[in-house]
């Protein structure tokens, strides 16, 4: 029979293990506290919120690049069509500037021939050189000295620009060489070279010693000049005015100065270079000539194509004289032409008129060139008669 169980006592229990036993039993399973419901769904809500709110952060971030790359889009096409409109505007400014440059251009050109077609008639000529003059300075021995001179009557002085012999530049009829040889061909030659190289119309000269030339130039006075002549072109009436218009100017009232020249030593030899810079400010003080660009005289190469000797150079000096620019003379490739031509480099046939005209014959023919160096070339045929011969006729 089963003993009677004691108070407190278990109902049951290991039989081995005695009653009333003070050991602590071994736990075989450790229960933990049931976790609530609570408690895991807000760990979940952690878990998902910080999902969310990184997926927000990354779309904010998306979205401001969008937004930053569309708006920096935005701003360089707003940039580019200011530019490109800015740059329109400058180039339609450019543009009608450079239509008005050219408008300007030509009328100035327009101008500037028309002018120079008025003052090249023989009467706005002859009013020019009348106030000019040559003073050559020689004794027959080949050789000359030159003082180009211009008698202002209206403001009442005289300038003169002197011109030494060794000095090089293109002699009518004789080529590019030393002026002072030029009178070997006589006065008129010289007097073309000299007017044909300042493009100043001379048509008249005295001829006086070398002597007398030095003391004008020493004593800057002409007044010694006018009771010395040997020779002159002058008729009797033009030298009693321009001897009594010498007396009455004042010595400070007179100004010679010498052509500026640069010696070169070529082979043993001393040549004389002209200085074209300066002496084209000279020539626009005192004559209101202007060279280089500013000059508006038909430029003209002449050629002997009729085998006459010398032939060239008087139609050179008939040029000079109708107030072009003789640039050169030569002789043709060959010597039978029988009939004048006078042929156009620029495409202004204007200017071939011009020059047939002077010469009193010449067919003009249109050739355009791209050379610069003249605006006609003449080659003399078998039809041209020289002014001396068409005076004898």
């Amino acid at each position: 029979m089963s003993a009677k169980r004691r108070k407190g006592q278990p109902e049951s229990g290991p039989a081995h293990q005695p009653v009333g036993s003070d050991y602590p039993r071994r736990r075989t399973h450790v229960e933990r506290p049931a976790e609530s419901a609570g408690w895991r769904a807000s760990k979940r809500s952690s878990k998902l919120g910080r999902k969310v709110r990184r997926e927000a952060k990354v779309e904010r971030v998306r979205t401001n690049v969008r937004d930053g790359a569309r708006t920096t889009g935005n701003t360089i096409v707003a940039g580019l069509q200011v530019l490109g409109m800015a740059l329109g505007g400058i180039v339609a400014v450019l543009l009608v500037l450079f239509i008005l440059a050219t408008a300007i251009n030509q009328g100035a050109r327009w101008l500037a021939r028309r002018d120079a077609a008025e003052q090249s008639t023989p009467e706005a000529r002859a009013e020019k050189a009348r106030e000019n003059l040559l003073i050559i300075g020689t004794e027959g021995t080949g050789t000359a000295e030159f003082l180009a001179v211009r008698l202002d009557e209206n403001d009442e002085q005289i300038l003169g620009i002197a011109v030494p012999s060794g000095a090089f530049m293109e002699v009518p009829g004789q080529g590019f060489e030393r002026v002072g040889e030029s009178i070997s061909g006589g006065p008129g030659v010289s007097l073309a070279a000299i007017s044909n190289y300042l493009g100043v119309p001379f048509d008249h000269y005295v001829v006086v010693s070398p002597t007398v030339y030095q003391d004008a130039m020493t004593n800057q006075s002409l007044r010694d000049v006018m009771g010395n002549i040997t020779e002159t072109s002058l008729p009797e009436e033009d030298r009693a005015r321009i001897a009594e218009f010498i007396s009455g100017v004042e010595g400070a009232r007179t100004a010679l100065v010498p052509l500026p020249v640069k010696p070169i030593d070529l082979g043993g030899e001393t040549f004389l270079e002209p200085q074209r810079d300066q002496i084209a400010d000279l020539l626009l003080q005192w004559w209101g000539v202007k060279l280089g660009a500013g000059d508006s005289s038909v430029r003209v190469i002449i050629y002997n194509g009729a085998g006459t000797p010398g032939i060239a150079g008087q139609a050179a000096q008939q040029l000079i004289a109708a107030g072009m620019r003789v640039v050169d003379t030569k002789n043709a490739d060959r010597f039978d032409y029988a009939a004048t031509l006078v042929v156009v480099q620029d495409g202004d046939l204007k200017q071939g008129e011009q020059v047939a005209t002077a010469l009193g014959t010449g067919e003009v023919v249109d050739k355009p060139s791209e050379q610069d160096v003249a605006d006609v070339i003449v080659i003399i045929g078998k039809d041209y008669v020289p002014p001396q011969e068409n005076t004898q006729q």
